[in-house]
């Protein structure tokens, strides 16, 4: 499942290759991915066909193109792009051959580049699983009164890299919820964009089991937990995302690298890195989590005694 940094290498580079051109034309090839889209494929054809695109912008998983008619001066609309399993947004020209499963084709107006060279044309949504989707959804006022989001995506909480993300009040709200740390860190209405493996990275960076009862949590020991989430999703950033197969590209089509960098999450029986630096025998252990696997230090992340299940 990609997280938000995979996300965000998506965003980035919508940012660059489709924002400011408008969408002159809609072809859908498989009705499926438009699910989320109720008024039908037609509706979504001729709601989205004319309008420009006004930027990309994301919040945790979520991803969003706000769109205008040349007659509005902001935008009232959004282009929903849910990623699900194996979603992928691709540019590419028209002359390269068509993905295998292509479900959705957006043809953008003529652009070009800083450096004079033509865009492509093309906006091609692929997906393997047809987990993921579009759906052309209204914008409506963000719950904490700071901007808009896609009513869909009204209920996602602010993720740890956005620049109005409150730690006092993900504090307070994490010591309420009486849960473990890592399922309070997948509580996309609670902190968004994290998912199983930054939790483990995060945690593992924290030195915290992913266990721990959330209503222990100092302010601090909080601040802590959130500033190991915003490095790992920085440094995973860098390295363009974690892909562990083909699922994950960038709008290029390119994978990314941080899976060579991850310190706790697949590394089974392998030596912690933190524990083998000071000489200690720490280990990654993988323990069962909500019908997943969670890995943590055997000797850095000790369970808790009130360790939550």
């Amino acid at each position: 499942m990609p997280e938000l940094p995979e996300v965000e290498v998506v965003r980035r580079g919508v940012e660059r290759w489709v924002v400011g051109r408008t969408v002159e034309s809609v072809q859908v090839f498989d009705a499926r991915s438009l699910r989320r889209h109720t008024a039908g494929v037609l509706d979504f054809q001729e709601g989205l066909t004319g309008l420009d695109v006004d930027s990309a912008q994301r919040r945790g998983k979520f991803l969003w193109l706000p769109v205008r008619a040349p007659s509005e001066s902001d935008p009232s609309r959004a282009l929903l792009v849910h990623l699900g399993m194996s979603g992928q947004l691709l540019v590419a020209s028209a002359d390269q051959p068509a993905p295998r499963h292509e479900r959705i084709r957006l043809r953008l107006s003529p652009a070009r580049g800083d450096d004079g060279v033509p865009l492509p044309e093309q906006a091609r949504f692929v997906d393997q699983r047809i987990f993921g989707g579009m759906l052309l959804d209204p914008l409506v006022p963000s719950s904490d009164g700071r901007g808009t989001v896609p009513e869909h995506a009204a209920h996602i909480a602010r993720d740890p890299l956005d620049p109005l993300f409150d730690v006092d009040a993900f504090h307070a709200a994490l010591r309420r919820r009486r849960t473990g740390l890592k399922r309070a860190l997948l509580d996309q209405g609670l902190i968004s964009g994290i998912g199983n493996i930054y939790a483990d990275e995060a945690l593992w960076a924290a030195r915290l089991h992913w266990a721990a009862p959330t209503e222990t949590m100092t302010a601090p020991r909080t601040r802590e937990l959130v500033e190991a989430c915003q490095e790992v999703m920085r440094r995973a950033l860098d390295a363009g995302g974690t892909s562990f197969d083909s699922l994950y590209v960038n709008v290029n089509g390119e994978s990314g690298y941080f899976a060579r960098s991850l310190n706790a999450y697949g590394r089974e029986g392998e030596p912690c890195h933190r524990c083998e630096a000071a000489g200690l025998d720490g280990v990654i252990v993988r323990e069962k989590f909500a019908n997943r696997s969670s890995y943590r230090c055997s000797r850095c992340q000790k369970k808790p005694r009130r360790a939550r299940p």
